[in-house]
């Protein structure tokens, strides 16, 4: 039988990975993959053309694809959040020659690679009472669910249909903020006046950048405070990420947190509580029995918090339904390239007996 290929995705506004993706005994393996500054070149046609003129000549062309994007996607049309790129399903196909060739949402992507990720993508939170093993999500499981903070915070939902997992995108990321305590509140009063806004989305918190926001706040309550992540915090304020100068508060936190330094460890603290809180939430919402992940940019940053009773306590602290929680498996996504692997996930559900365009 000949080896059957897909072609595989992740497009972001700074960096897009480019893969053409084997199935050797029923499982996905890399055969040829590139890098790409997504900013060097003029769209992704003239990328994918590159790409697949590198090919080796031993590898026959995709049966299928599937390109995650930073941006939004409807009805067979993208376009890129921080690239003036406009992309269509139907261009990407007659560039590639790959007929089922589909674009989806780069977070709502990674629900069509949950149900395959190994051990080694993936690492146990919480393990549901009902399942003595840590199973994969399966179309018996019931929804599942993933969010994670990174620049911003991700949310997607994934439901089980006869024809697969179907992929729902959303943006409950900019919900309104619920704070839960005093600080919290204290914390998003000062926000919304720092940055001048009427209302509070979850992200502005929960997310990379929401740590920083929390750091400081942390440094201006207590202005009379000698601490040495205060001219980092003014940098990062002040001068814009790539820029000489620049300083990342939210990351320079985290370690200074891990060191011993009281303050950004309550910054950590309070940033874990909300982001276990809003995780929470969101498995409420969804019902996800068949699974909730954690994922996004600082997932495997903070896979010590994760694990933390100071995150897994308020994503189980709801109430009535405190026992529900409990119950579910809750995961984290610890491979960088998650989303071209789902992408590569989606592109071989295509090409199955009855595939179709989600």
């Amino acid at each position: 039988m000949a080896t059957k290929t897909y072609l595989a995705g992740d497009l972001g506004g700074t960096k897009t990975l480019l893969c053409i993706y084997e199935e050797i005994d029923g499982h996905l393996k890399q055969a040829h993959a590139n890098r790409y500054r997504s900013a060097d070149w003029q769209n992704l046609e003239s990328m994918l053309r590159h790409f697949l003129d590198q090919t080796p000549d031993n590898l026959p062309t995709p049966v299928s694809g599937c390109i995650a994007v930073a941006g939004p996607v409807h009805q067979g049309r993208a376009k890129l959040t921080n690239l003036p790129w406009q992309m269509t399903e139907q261009s990407l196909s007659e560039v590639t020659g790959v007929q089922q060739l589909e674009l989806v949402n780069d977070f709502a992507v990674l629900i069509h690679g949950l149900a395959h990720f190994s051990d080694q993508q993936q690492l146990v939170l919480q393990l549901g009472r009902d399942r003595s093993t840590p199973a994969a999500a399966g179309a018996d499981n019931g929804p599942v669910a993933i969010l994670g903070a990174g620049t911003g915070l991700g949310m997607a939902r994934g439901l089980p249909t006869a024809g697969g997992w179907l992929a729902i995108p959303s943006e409950g990321g900019h919900r309104e903020f619920a704070p839960r305590s005093d600080a919290e509140w204290e914390l998003a009063q000062w926000l919304k006046q720092d940055l001048g806004l009427q209302r509070l989305s979850i992200e502005r918190i929960v997310s990379g950048t929401g740590l920083g926001h929390v750091m400081n706040w942390l440094l201006n309550r207590q202005l009379d405070l000698q601490h040495s992540l205060r001219a980092c915090a003014h940098a990062w304020r002040t001068i814009a990420a790539g820029q000489p100068g620049y300083q990342d508060l939210p990351a320079i936190t985290g370690k200074a947190a891990a060191a011993g330094d009281p303050l950004a460890a309550e910054a950590m603290e309070l940033w874990l509580g909300a982001y276990g809180s809003a995780a929470g939430d969101l498995a409420l919402q969804e019902l996800c029995i068949g699974g909730l992940w954690i994922g996004g940019g600082t997932a495997q940053k903070n896979l010590d918090g994760l694990r933390s009773s100071q995150f897994l306590e308020p994503l189980r602290c709801k109430g009535r339904f405190r026992s529900l929680i409990e119950g579910m498996t809750i995961r984290a996504v610890i491979d960088p390239e998650a989303g071209l692997f789902s992408a590569a996930c989606r592109a071989r559900d295509l090409a199955k007996p009855g595939g179709t365009l989600a």
